[in-house]
């Protein structure tokens, strides 16, 4: 498809541009401290697109590059965890700023290697892995992952991944990113924001509000960001990375105050137009109060 043709090499390109500066963690015994499921640490000022107070540490694996923070093995809490396919010939690299932001949150994102995500495969493959090292007294991940709260995003191809992956049980909430056409909403069960660039010029945003609009089964938010294109979530995520990571922690930390950007009458991206071109809310959505998203 044109989509794919036209992302392909600019992603690729990217990547091999790119260096990473965070260095893998190291394995650590698992402490005695008590550990308490899903707890959010608060972020600067509630200023979601702000660094978390979490130092970040990567580790890249055959099948799955991680993002966490940094002292996990030591933390007195457990994280949940965000599972990220990427677009057409993209690698984790290219999206490392936004892993790293969400991991300097408090989540532990399982970033699909493969550039040909759309099927989902490798992103559930993360939860697998992450299952088990959870359950492994010699991992650092040992008793820390909150694999009760699971979230799924993606960019482009591997925004519709998100949407594949949406209908696993084990998925909590998804937030697509642009995403390509090959996924069907229907089988999500869960609540979704559908983002799309009011100047992308390869998922057009007809297509994400499509998705939208197709959502009528589960509370579901369409936000087009203002002067966005494909690949402003490349790099820097610039505006994408406040919304997303309020998104995951009202959903996966229980944050009321991350809730209320989306939720109840005070909705905050509804009024924020210097960042939304575009935001729409469907009726299941609008009867979730702000408090309990």
């Amino acid at each position: 498809m044109l989509w794919r043709r036209n992302l392909f090499a600019p992603l690729a390109a990217l990547a091999l541009a790119l260096t990473a500066s965070a260095g893998a963690g190291t394995a650590a015994a698992a402490t005695d401290a008590p550990v308490v499921a899903a707890a959010p640490a608060a972020s600067a000022a509630d200023d979601f697109g702000a660094p978390g107070p979490y130092a970040t540490a990567v580790e890249v694996g055959a099948i799955t590059t991680l993002y966490y923070p940094r002292d996990i093995a030591e933390s007195d809490r457990r994280h949940p965890v965000i599972v990220w396919g990427n677009g057409t010939g993209g690698v984790p690299l290219v999206y490392r700023d936004l892993m790293l932001h969400w991991a300097s949150q408090g989540f532990v994102v399982a970033a699909a290697n493969t550039p040909m995500s759309n099927l989902g495969i490798s992103m559930r493959a993360g939860i697998d892995m992450l299952t088990g090292r959870n359950a492994d007294p010699g991992s650092i991940f040992f008793d820390r992952v909150d694999l009760e709260h699971i979230g799924a995003s993606g960019h482009s191809q591997g925004g519709a991944a998100a949407i594949v992956v949406g209908s696993d049980p084990r998925i909590d909430t998804i937030l697509p990113i642009q995403p390509g056409p090959l996924a069907n909403i229907n089988a999500v069960r869960v609540p979704a924001l559908l983002l799309a660039g009011q100047k992308d010029s390869i998922v057009f945003p007809a297509l994400v509000k499509a998705f939208y609009n197709a959502a009528d089964h589960i509370p579901a938010l369409y936000g087009e960001v203002r002067g966005a294109d494909h690949f402003t979530v490349v790099g820097d995520p610039g505006p994408f990375a406040a919304p997303t990571t309020a998104w995951f922690r009202a959903h996966l930390m229980g944050d009321r105050t991350a809730g209320a950007q989306f939720f109840g009458p005070g909705c905050g991206i509804c009024t924020d137009t210097a960042t939304w071109s575009d935001v729409r809310r469907n009726s299941l959505a609008l009867n979730v109060p702000a408090a309990t998203p």
